[in-house]
């Protein structure tokens, strides 16, 4: 579902030239997590409604500012004109948003219409829904790994702070955090399954082999992850011991074993891969070589830090290019309402050429 709008406004208008004189309002929206302006006419309000009217049914909890025939060719500058129609939008905007019922708000013409970002992921289930397989395009793809790849973070800070909450003999907690891991889990399962199916459209559409293959092993990776992670959530602390304070030889012996673990010690059976070479264990740098187990976890989380600071920044480029490309379009689509008004005229005046031309042969005879 998209971002929920905490408010929304009318905070301004501005007269325009092109195609035809005309009036837009800037429409301010604020969600929990950013805000952004839109700029509409009268009649894509217009449009709109009939939009709501036709997709639930049934007409929107509020109406329109009417129009006045008398004023038609007047409500250019026309400011008692335009204040009106400034408050009548922003209050038919209000209802719709504050209305107990949903379905006129949640409907993707009003979500269209106010520009509410909806993320890849949920472009990729909705296509599901319709189609029985997500859709990505190339950008998108990639977008959704980063998610994906944020959300299996998630389910290791989950895990890691069930067992920190065992140690400390908050048990409670330790289970509600072991419930958020699986739950985690299960969405990081489902999005890594879309992943994989969506490489098989894109390999269809046309992508290089060599992508395939590079994307392919990055999707071969997340499902080693998902592995991992589930049989580490299923070896859940066991309920019946008694959680006690650590003893220094404890300490040690399990900082031998973890650290045996996270270079590279061996394993009963190696993990099962689906496709793909099998990766080499993780080997000791030069940055890791001088840390203990806290050290390791501070720059592990540290590392996490940099990289969601890195994903910020990507998403603020996209975010960016995406609107870049929104006002080409709106650029493309004046220009398109000019070239059609020129049509007019010029058909306007073929037809009177013609007619000037009758009149003249008939005066010629």
């Amino acid at each position: 579902m998209a971002a929920a709008i905490q408010s929304v406004a009318i905070t301004g208008t501005k007269d325009r030239t092109t195609p035809k004189p005309h009036t837009v309002y800037e429409i301010s929206i604020t969600t929990a997590m950013r805000s952004w302006q839109m700029w509409r006419r009268y009649s894509e309000f217009d449009d709109l409604h009939d939009e709501l009217v036709k997709t639930c049914s049934a007409p929107p909890p509020a109406e329109l500012p009417g129009k006045h025939i008398w004023s038609l060719k007047s409500a250019f500058h026309n400011e008692e004109l335009i204040n009106e129609r400034k408050a009548g939008l922003e209050k038919y905007l209000r209802t719709i948003i504050a209305s107990k019922d949903a379905q006129w708000r949640d409907s993707a013409p009003f979500r269209q219409f106010l520009g509410v970002p909806v993320t890849k992921y949920q472009e990729a289930q909705a296509s599901k829904e319709a189609h029985s397989s997500p859709v990505f395009s190339t950008a998108s793809w990639i977008e959704e790994h980063n998610e994906v790849q944020a959300l299996s973070r998630e389910v290791k800070a989950s895990l890691n702070r069930r067992d920190s909450l065992w140690d400390s003999g908050d048990t409670r907690s330790s289970n509600s955090a072991n419930i958020q891991a699986k739950r985690h889990l299960a969405d990081l399962v489902d999005r890594v399954g879309n992943l994989a199916r969506g490489l098989q459209s894109l390999s269809e559409a046309g992508l290089s082999q060599g992508e395939l293959q590079r994307r392919t092993d990055m999707v071969t990776k997340l499902q080693d992850e998902c592995e991992q992670l589930g049989k580490i959530v299923a070896i859940a602390r066991n309920p019946n011991r008694q959680p006690r304070a650590p003893t220094s030889a404890d300490s040690m012996a399990g900082n031998r074993d973890d650290r045996s673990a996270l270079l590279g010690g061996s394993s009963s059976r190696p993990i099962a891969r689906i496709f793909g070479a099998p990766q080499k264990a993780p080997q000791e740098t030069e940055e890791t070589r001088p840390l203990d187990d806290r050290g390791l976890l501070q720059l592990q989380k540290q590392k996490m830090v940099d990289q969601d600071a890195q994903l910020d920044q990507l998403s603020a480029i996209l975010q960016r290019q995406a609107h870049i490309g929104m006002a080409i379009s709106t650029e493309i689509d004046e220009q398109n309402k000019i070239l059609d008004d020129m049509t007019e005229d010029v058909d306007r005046v073929t037809g009177k050429i013609k007619k000037g031309n009758k009149l003249l042969g008939q005066l010629s005879s």
